[in-house]
């Protein structure tokens, strides 16, 4: 039986990745078989790309190499963890996937979304998640959470306003797959609704 992929997506800051946390213990507690992953990264090969892409020595990278980098970090992800666990019929949450690369290299780098899914579909074979959560926070409160911020957190406000009216604009085509939370409501608040949705999904 073919396993079930589930992405968390949000701006910096918002809490999703808390929220993947929570829902992998969840499932675990039910003894049914998840796991845990994150973008960029999740293999071995896939984080030592991440290094690259979140360094902020690295502030004069190009966005075609930054686009390029995430796509290589992702087809390696899938093919070596995603594909192989879901195939297994393991439950696989991911914090980040496809969706951030819309929103961020899409609407925050201006690359064309045609081209975008193009090179995506070629680097995944297509893979889609099943069901995604968009913890959504106004990008200000967002990143008054981080301390220490890395190369793409430390991009200007105006970016990650554009990144979450991405994400909101994806949630409202694909209503079926992308389900809104409201990352200003309370950490177990939000986790109860997302079960709620899970129970009913599955």
């Amino acid at each position: 039986m073919e396993g079930l992929f589930i992405t968390f997506e949000g701006i910096e800051g918002c809490g999703k990745s808390t929220q993947a946390n929570l829902l992998c213990d969840f499932f675990q507690s039910k003894k049914m078989e998840c796991e845990l992953t994150h973008e960029p990264g999740g293999t071995i090969i896939s984080e030592k790309i991440r290094k690259i892409l979140l360094d902020n020595q690295n502030k004069e990278m190009s966005s075609l190499t930054e686009l390029f980098l995430y796509f290589a970090s992702r087809s390696q992800h899938t093919s070596e963890k995603i594909k192989p666990l879901l195939k297994s019929g393991t439950i696989v949450i991911s914090d980040r996937y496809f969706d951030s690369t819309i929103a961020y290299q899409g609407e925050g780098r201006s690359i064309p979304q045609k081209t975008l899914i193009e090179i995506n579909n070629f680097a995944t074979g297509g893979l889609i998640p099943h069901l995604t959560f968009l913890i959504d926070l106004p990008a200000e409160i967002g990143l008054s959470r981080i301390k220490n911020r890395d190369r793409i957190e430390d991009e200007t406000i105006d970016f990650h306003n554009r990144v979450r009216g991405a994400y909101l604009t994806m949630a409202r085509e694909n209503p079926d797959r992308i389900k809104i939370m409201d990352g200003a409501k309370d950490i177990e608040d939000i986790h109860k609704e997302i079960v709620n949705i899970m129970l009913k999904y599955i």
